[in-house]
């Protein structure tokens, strides 16, 4: 499929990201070649791209950033909110998407710390981690913001308060629809000045009312408060690392054609959706995100600048006991703490521990008689 596609029609950070994923975990990558102490076992371990949008890769890391989350959760209670911007956008976000994005965070975190600062709400600082994530269920552009935000803040006196919320959601979702959207279209407002963007209807700040994105509901979808503590961040984890599509997903590649499974959230029924070869890397190729960008980011008490003490504040608040930091842990000690086994330990024999023998460079690397070897533990066989 792949070679199919028109090259013109794909920019150098797609291509890479197709380079990367075609040669992952293949001889392309290189590998490390170790045998067992115990059992004498030779096993090929061939390195993975560690590109973000991989489908087989980014597993180990959302455990491990699961695992440092952990420690940071505060005992309270967090309300999942849900950021969307409507379809008539879409245009924008594919030819400006560091820019919309940018601003899609912004105006998410700017309309939830308007809300919390409010008296008659609480009157409070609080914060939120915040994942981006653009697709749907058919790999079509849709771009959305998943927010968690706990159920209280700091007070201007340093005092920890806690939200009351009246019913299920935090802050009223159709008042929070009507800022979301005001704030975001005073941000393409100062982009169309500054000539950055160009809308098809230009905005006037004096009858932005009158502007056709005013004439579209923004939707913002509140979820059940989430209980604290460690559920917490396994709810928001399944969200951290996630792609467009997972290979589970998948059912059928035959006759350049596609065959894959989503969820109807209409009808709340599972379906089975068949793409062609192209179609179906021209979906995925446009959630490819631009190189450097944050796709995860944390504001407010829970940013990284002022969480320490913040959270500190929160359990003192509480008399609780905060989970023990990971700090100073290395990636062995890590991986001993996530899958309760050591990262040499022989696949084969389970009872021995791999040993590296060779290291064989990437094909695009120097002839094999170069190959380093070295009479060590493997330290890197994912």
């Amino acid at each position: 499929f792949r070679d199919k596609l028109n090259p013109d029609k794909i920019n150098i950070r797609q291509k890479k990201v197709m380079r990367n994923m075609v040669a992952c975990r293949t001889p392309q990558m290189g590998a490390h070649v170790a045998f067992c102490n115990h059992c004498g076992k030779e096993h090929v371990f061939y390195k993975s791209c560690r590109d973000r949008h991989c489908t087989r890769c980014g597993g180990l890391k959302r455990d491990v950033w699961v695992a440092k989350r952990k420690a940071d959760a505060l005992p309270v209670d967090y309300f999942h909110i849900v950021f969307t911007i409507p379809e008539s956008l879409n245009r924008l976000c594919l030819f400006k998407p560091e820019i919309m994005y940018n601003i899609l965070f912004k105006s998410a975190w700017d309309t939830i710390s308007h809300f919390a600062s409010k008296h008659r709400h609480l009157g409070v600082k609080t914060g939120m981690a915040a994942i981006l994530h653009t697709w749907g269920q058919t790999l079509a552009l849709h771009p959305h913001i998943h927010c968690l935000v706990p159920g209280g803040g700091i007070t201007p006196q340093g005092k920890w308060k806690n939200a009351r919320p009246n019913g299920k959601y935090l802050f009223p979702v159709k008042a929070m629809s009507k800022v979301f959207r005001g704030k975001f279209t005073d941000e393409l407002y100062k982009l169309q000045e500054e000539k950055i963007i160009s809308l098809d209807t230009p905005i006037d700040p004096t009858k932005k009312y009158l502007h056709p994105l005013y004439k579209t509901k923004w939707v913002v979808y509140a979820k059940n408060p989430v209980n604290g503590g460690e559920q917490v961040i396994e709810y928001i984890g399944k969200y951290s690392h996630r792609v467009a599509i997972s290979n589970s997903r998948i059912k059928d590649i035959s006759d350049d054609k596609v065959t894959f499974s989503w969820f109807d959230y209409r009808k709340s029924v599972q379906d089975i959706m068949q793409l062609d070869g192209e179609e179906f890397l021209r979906r995925f190729l446009l959630h490819v995100l631009p190189s450097g960008f944050v796709k995860i980011r944390h504001y407010g008490i829970l940013s990284c600048r002022n969480k320490e003490k913040n959270i500190a504040l929160v359990h003192n608040f509480y008399d609780s006991k905060r989970p023990t930091s990971l700090k100073g842990l290395n990636w062995k000690e890590l991986f001993m703490l996530l899958y309760g086994r050591s990262p040499f330990l022989c696949p084969y024999c389970k009872k021995g521990e791999l040993v590296i023998k060779e290291i064989l460079p990437p094909m695009r690397s120097p002839p094999l008689h170069l190959l380093v070897r070295q009479n060590e533990p493997v330290y890197a066989v994912i």
